[in-house]
């Protein structure tokens, strides 16, 4: 497509459709452990870090692609492992500060995941310097690569406070929510195209609700 035609406005407005979609409708999200190269001890002649130091976790909203366990049986037995795709929005990374990179750590639900694979997806309409996003290729962690602390949710059958999400905020380009701050930037927003929603953030619940178990409300209801 002709950049005569798709100008910096219809890429804005790709990129906040985009974020829509991904932060206010569909609301899953993994949380990112990167490496520190400053905090992590590289080998003087083989340049590795053997015991690698990660910076605290980020909250990433995406899409995520789980898909079933591979069994293996052998002389010791059964072992399960899970293999995985998330879909990251790039100018949400480029707006957030955040770095992704392959060796990086992840995690979704109770299960921990390394980055296999990292691949950039289609630019928009030929521009090359305005990316689509990443996509991350995730394998199961054993415990000696990586452990930490679950962030829910997780799994029904589990007693724990945060093992089934109840609430969901949406952001829609506030810089915070009643969850606290979000780090969302809406471009037509940020450059006074368009106004900020009225409603302000809304969120789907239980509040109010003693039938149905959850409800759409309004942030200032």
């Amino acid at each position: 497509m002709a950049r005569l035609f798709i100008t910096s406005r219809e890429i804005d407005f790709i990129s906040d459709i985009t974020k829509e979609l991904i932060k206010d409708v569909v609301g899953s999200r993994i949380f990112y452990y990167s490496v520190s190269e400053t905090k992590s001890h590289v080998h003087d002649l083989y340049l590795e870090a053997p015991e690698k130091v990660f910076e605290h976790p980020l909250e990433i909203e995406s899409l995520v692609e789980y898909e079933p366990e591979t069994v293996k049986t052998d002389v010791f037995g059964t072992e399960m492992t899970y293999d995985i795709k998330v879909w990251i929005h790039e100018r949400d990374m480029i707006d957030r500060e955040i770095q992704l990179s392959q060796g990086d750590f992840f995690s979704y639900g109770d299960v921990f995941f390394e980055v296999v694979k990292m691949t950039t997806l289609d630019n928009n309409y030929g521009q090359i310097e305005h990316l689509l996003g990443y996509e991350l290729y995730g394998r199961q962690a054993r415990q000696t690569q990586f452990t930490s602390r679950v962030f829910g949710p997780t799994h029904e059958l589990y007693a724990d406070a945060d093992a089934v999400q109840e609430t969901f905020v949406q952001q829609r380009g506030f810089p915070n929510n009643k969850l606290g701050e979000t780090g969302d930037v809406r471009t037509l927003q940020k450059k006074q195209i368009l106004d900020a929603p009225i409603s302000g953030p809304k969120e789907t619940s239980p509040r109010g609700s003693e039938t149905a178990g959850s409800a759409f409300y309004s942030d200032g209801d």
